[in-house]
């Protein structure tokens, strides 16, 4: 484990952190992603970081937000063929609405892994399947047990998977 994680997960389980990380984190990442033309994520520095681009639920339009992930690896090459995002919300109560948008449009997303564009199917975890990765979670970041037990809601995960482009 690298040097100051176990701080950053205590304080990103306290309350002040959920409060005030959704304004913050988001706005540093997507400055620092953008000025640095998708090669950085701040974030990433502590967890694996992409940025999703989804169709607004609502709207339709390209929706972009900087978001934790846990990388699968499954081909024998070492690169990822999936990601799970965990729609955690910081621990706040309503589901991201960045989940809104990937149940709506789960077909028509891209992400930008370590600067490059991937275009992506989304899929939300259920059962025993959901299960499975929320305990490989629990494992990859260990707040997320804190969120989830300070929250009514069942947190989202989902899987994305390359998707072939015409």
């Amino acid at each position: 484990m690298a040097p100051g994680v176990r701080l950053i997960q205590k304080v990103s389980s306290t309350r002040a952190f959920a409060r005030i990380a959704p304004y913050v984190v988001p706005a540093m990442d997507r400055t620092v992603h953008r000025l640095t033309r998708g090669k950085v994520l701040l974030s990433a520095r502590m967890l694996p970081g992409m940025v999703l681009t989804a169709r607004g639920a609502r709207s339709g339009q390209p929706r972009t937000t900087p978001l934790a992930c846990m990388p699968e690896r499954r081909s024998e090459g070492g690169g990822s063929d999936s990601w799970i995002l965990i729609g955690s919300n910081f621990g706040r109560p309503g589901h991201p609405a960045w989940t809104a948008n990937l149940l709506a449009h789960p077909d028509d997303a891209v992400i930008n892994w370590k600067g490059r564009d991937i275009a992506v199917r989304a899929r939300l975890l259920e059962g025993a399947e959901r299960v499975e990765v929320w305990q490989a979670a629990l494992a990859f970041w260990p707040p997320y047990a804190t969120y989830q037990a300070r929250v009514e809601r069942e947190i989202r995960l989902f899987r994305l998977e390359r998707r072939d482009t015409p």
